[in-house]
């Protein structure tokens, strides 16, 4: 692949809902380029971006492919992204380093709602366009899937292209902007005379392209308005300073399995969208907004070059970590295939290899010229299950191939949480945790089982009570001998507080640190089901002391025997946290979602607007929010997001506190 220069780069974000037909699209272009010699298919998981085995098992994009092309003189770097939910993430970062989303609508289905979810993410600016897929299938209909645009996005569409017939009738296109037909035969298109019966139409929508194509260019507007005739040249003029800066959305259509208005495709993607803005004179500095963890090649980081050339064998800084890194090896590749090159210009995106700091959303740059470039704001994981490795030894091996996964995926989270022993892996739904799962096996040779996780509950008192606490043996030379007197009092803006009371030293000052040493030990494991105690004060008042068999043991075994003791006395009670969750949902949705948090004990907050969207901020308990992210995609069709943070600890209700405690004892004793 030859160098090419920034103006002749096209960096293009495809993007989509799932089964949109994306892949099949980006496998006509390379075709078309003469980049492969056949057409690979999904079905048959011969296709040049989706080539890692779970997306071939899966038939789906998992991971963004960098597939670039070369077509009249120009490099179309086309970004392969996943049309599921649960991939967002490898949108975020794409979207980051392209200048152009092109969107690939069904025309069968219409507008799906990862379109909607992603259009949302672009940029006001930024230049986008939309290719109607699928007009060769039953049902296609491009006018239908027009309405549904216009209804469901504030922009300025501006069809280029109108399909000559439908579905099983679909055999060509008439492009507006020249006035010509063309049909579509065998994968080669032929020029034919524009059919009579679409005369209306295609005087009605390009006197609509030429609204929009003079809305971007003030000059054109005042022509136009004056009752000039603009000249094609005019319209293509006022056409790519409308898509440049995204002031027009064009649409155009075809079939990407069929191979048909491909190639006009490419033409409209070299003329009209964007190159790379370039900085003269600029220092190098470039953003990775991906990595990957090849078996073969190692580390791979995916960079765009922002400004100034990318050299192999030069020592760049990483500003994001203040580490120096050495540029070894630098790879353009397409899908899984690589070819080695020194340099990289401004605007082209390549990958390199084998970095020791570098992760993404890092920003590199020239050693002495420090700069940090935007980075990439990826969605928080919102659902969590606890993971354990099957065989008893793997749990090194475990956290080794866990801090891998978060190198290659920012849309994961691991905690070890202390208090219910588990290792909790969050992701962004069911498919990237069953994905997860798959991957830590088939490339780390990890298998895990997967649990639901425990909710960390804790035990309080509502109750003050003085309670004492001996501790006498005698066994033959020096015994042991400590004796307290505890009050234990509620205590509600706090976890803990120790204070004493002791008067005539009848507990010495050198063993009261051994009586709050016992009390906290004891607090680890409460009374009623074993979960720490919290919001307790606990008064050291009284006690007595042996001058030869008193000991710092002895006073924190009588402290830990007074505690136990006094905690069942004080009308202990068990604590369950609440969060606090807020939901960003189409105002249709609102019902739903708060009848939903009535189900699931929840205490609503307030509503307000939030952009086109509501929100509504509720406390929900923790243990009815572990599945929310897949009740919430279920209730809004994809379109809900949240986000919670912990908020307090409350009383559980009888009820449901008998049968958690029930529970405990059960797991206790299956224990002994």
């Amino acid at each position: 692949m030859k160098n090419y220069q920034t103006s002749q780069i096209r960096n293009i974000g495809v993007v989509a809902h799932g089964g949109a037909g994306k892949t099949s699209l980006v496998e006509a272009m390379l075709f078309n380029t003469g980049a492969i010699s056949r057409l690979g298919r999904v079905e048959d998981g011969t296709t040049t971006s989706d080539y890692h085995p779970e997306e071939i098992n899966r038939q789906v994009t998992i991971h963004t492919s960098l597939v670039p092309c070369e077509w009249q003189n120009h490099k179309l770097n086309l970004l392969d992204t996943p049309g599921y939910s649960d991939f967002i993430g490898e949108v975020y970062g794409v979207l980051r380093v392209v200048e152009t989303a092109l969107f690939v609508v069904s025309a069968v289905d219409g507008v799906q709602v990862q379109t909607e979810v992603i259009w949302d993410l672009l940029k006001d600016n930024q230049s986008r366009l939309i290719f109607i897929n699928k007009m060769d299938r039953e049902n296609a209909n491009f006018f239908k899937v027009l309405d549904d645009l216009q209804a469901k996005f504030n922009a300025n569409f501006a069809p280029v292209q109108l399909p000559i017939g439908q579905a099983n009738n679909f055999t060509g296109i008439v492009d507006l902007i020249e006035q010509k037909a063309y049909s579509f035969e065998n994968g080669k298109t032929k020029e034919i005379d524009v059919p009579s019966e679409l005369a209306s139409e295609i005087s009605s929508y390009r006197e609509k392209l030429i609204e929009a194509a003079v809305e971007a260019d003030d000059e054109l507007m005042m022509k136009y308005l004056e009752g000039e005739e603009l000249s094609g040249e005019e319209i293509k003029q006022g056409l790519q300073k409308g898509v440049s800066t995204g002031k027009v959305v064009p649409i155009l259509c075809g079939s990407a399995t069929k191979n048909m208005g491909i190639t006009s495709l490419m033409d409209f993607l070299v003329v009209n969208c964007p190159a790379p803005p370039v900085q003269e004179g600029a220092p190098f500095s470039g953003l990775v907004f991906k990595t990957l963890a090849d078996p073969y090649v190692g580390k791979m980081n995916f960079i765009r070059v922002f400004s100034g050339t990318l050299k192999s064998d030069t020592v760049v800084l990483n500003s994001t970590r203040e580490k120096m890194e050495k540029i070894g090896q630098i790879l353009y590749v397409r899908g899984k295939n690589s070819i080695p090159t020194t340099e990289v210009p401004t605007g082209d995106i390549a990958v390199l290899v084998k970095l020791q700091d570098t992760s993404t959303g890092d920003t590199l740059c020239d050693k002495d010229h420090p700069v940090k470039l935007e980075g990439i704001n990826f969605p928080e994981p919102t659902l969590t299950v606890a993971i354990q490795p099957k065989s008893k030894g793997d749990e090194d091996k475990l956290g080794d191939a866990l801090s891998k996964l978060l190198e290659e995926d920012p849309t994961v989270r691991v905690e070890k949480n202390t208090e219910t022993k588990q290792t909790l892996l969050t992701g962004m739904g069911e498919l990237h945790l069953d994905i997860l799962l798959e991957r830590l096996k088939r490339k780390y040779g990890v298998d895990v089982s997967m649990d639901s996780p425990k909710v960390p509950y804790r035990e309080t008192i509502r109750a003050e009570v003085k309670v004492e606490g001996k501790h006498k043996k005698q066994t033959g030379g020096r015994g042991q001998y400590g004796h307290v007197w505890l009050r234990l009092e509620p205590l509600a803006d706090a976890p803990f507080e120790f204070t004493e009371e002791i008067f005539g030293g009848a507990v010495p000052k050198q063993y009261i640190p051994a009586v709050e040493k016992g009390v906290r030990e004891a607090m680890q494991e409460g009374v009623l089901a074993g979960y720490p105690v919290t919001g307790v004060k606990v008064v050291l008042y009284d006690g007595s002391f042996h001058p030869v068999d008193s000991s710092e043991l002895a006073f924190k075994i009588a402290a830990s025997m007074a505690f136990k003791k006094g905690q069942q006395q004080a009308k202990p009670v068990l604590l369950e946290p609440i969060m606090e969750v807020e939901v960003t949902v189409p105002e249709s949705f609102m019902g739903d979602i708060i009848s939903d948090f009535n189900t699931k004990r929840g205490r609503i907050l307030g509503m307000e607007a939030a952009g086109k969207n509501s929100r509504v901020r509720a406390l929900v308990p923790l243990a009815e929010m572990y599945r929310y992210a897949i009740d919430l995609k279920s209730m809004t069709q994809g379109r809900g997001s949240f986000r919670m943070s912990f908020y307090s600890y409350e009383e559980v209700p009888a009820r449901l506190a008998e049968e958690i405690i029930k529970k405990a004892k059960e797991a206790a004793e299956a224990e002994k």
